[in-house]
């Protein structure tokens, strides 16, 4: 079952949107007009995670590290919930 997040991207300044988590991927979105669209629909497939970390900055920041050596900062904004899923998901992958 799919659970949604608040978030905003860090990237090129704080984008809000809201973030997608399933057994298969964790995905931003955002309708923002100024946003490429690469960013517009992001899908971090879980098997493409090689890991997150995690830093305070006022709010939860999750650095999510993909095995292609790129890197996506999110705020999250409720990070007991999603790590709660993130890792259920993980055990349990569709």
């Amino acid at each position: 079952m799919r659970k949604v997040f608040m978030c905003s991207l860090c990237h090129n300044g704080i984008l809000g949107g809201g973030l997608y988590l399933d057994n298969n991927s964790v995905t931003y979105k955002t309708q923002k007009l100024t946003v490429s669209e690469q960013y517009k629909n992001l899908v971090l497939p879980m098997s493409e995670i090689e890991g997150i970390t995690w830093k305070w900055i006022i709010f939860p920041v999750a650095t999510f590290r993909m095995k292609t050596g790129a890197k996506y900062n999110i705020i999250i904004f409720n990070k007991w919930r999603f790590e709660k899923y993130y890792n259920k998901y993980q055990e349990n992958p569709a």
